[in-house]
């Protein structure tokens, strides 16, 4: 094989279709594109996917799966670094995060305690969920979990 002996793929090469060059060519007047509407203009036609107003498919199916937010657990969060604001020896309760503003609402399942931050008071915490980090942390500043 030889550089001069090479040729493309058979039919991997297209004529350019031109098109505007009169009724004879097949292509002239409209230049394939028909009468009216939003598909002859340039840059017409609709999104891929639109079905013409209707409900697309890929919508009108959902996602694949199901969760029941009706049994799932649900916990007011609040991590240990936030804790840190009240003075030492406080009892921390969901009701007194709520009356500060660090929780907007105490959920069904109550209140649980994540250990992202720091803590340097000594502080009771009550609550009805803690991470295992959370216990740690609090334990390690001299304060004390209690499981509500």
């Amino acid at each position: 094989m030889e550089l001069h002996t090479l040729s493309p793929a058979v039919n991997s090469k297209h004529r350019v279709r031109r098109v505007g060059r009169g009724r004879g060519s097949g292509l002239g007047k409209t230049s394939g594109r028909g009468e009216n509407g939003q598909n002859k203009r340039s840059g017409g036609g609709v999104r891929p996917m639109f079905e013409g107003g209707q409900m697309p498919l890929m919508l009108h199916l959902g996602k694949r799966g199901f969760t029941n937010g009706k049994f799932m657990d649900k916990f007011s969060i609040v991590n240990v670094g936030q804790l840190d604001c009240f003075d030492e020896g406080t009892v921390v309760t969901a009701e007194l995060l709520k009356q500060k503003g660090i929780i907007g609402k105490i959920e069904k399942n109550g209140l649980k305690v994540l250990g992202d931050g720091k803590i340097t008071k000594a502080l009771t915490i009550k609550a009805n969920k803690f991470t295992q980090s959370a216990i740690k942390k609090i334990q390690k500043a001299g304060g004390a979990v209690e499981e509500a």
